[in-house]
């Protein structure tokens, strides 16, 4: 894979790390539909762990012999996770209303368009 093909991924997977992290402060979990119904405390703990393995899974299969089905998956969840985001605009829990979360979210889905197109070129 060239390298400028990797770097455009890895920092769209940084982008997709700072949301995670804003995504905390923000707490998405309230959006969530089992979470939103926990406490507050509980509920920020088992949005935070579920992202070790999350962070675990991912980084793995970057090191392995998936590494390209990787790429595929991902670029697809950033596009359906900034999409997702634009529907949940209006949703009066979304913490994600300010320049700096949208700064973050939306060019992660166009990025991942971006690469995704650079994949498909670099197959054929």
């Amino acid at each position: 894979m060239p390298d400028l093909l990797l770097v455009l991924f890895l920092f769209n997977l940084s982008l997709f790390l700072l949301h995670e992290m804003d995504a905390i402060r923000r707490s998405e979990w309230q959006l969530f539909i089992i979470l939103k119904d926990m406490e507050d405390a509980k509920a920020y703990k088992v949005f935070t762990f579920i992202h070790l393995f999350l962070y675990v899974f991912i980084l793995s299969l970057l090191f392995s012999q998936y590494q390209s089905i990787t790429f595929w998956v991902l670029d697809l969840f950033f596009i359906i996770h900034a999409i997702l985001h634009l529907l949940f605009e209006r949703h009066p829990r979304n913490g994600f209303k300010n320049t700096f979360s949208r700064s973050i979210i939306y060019p992660m889905g166009i990025l991942a368009v971006i690469h995704l197109l650079f994949l498909m070129n670099s197959s054929i």
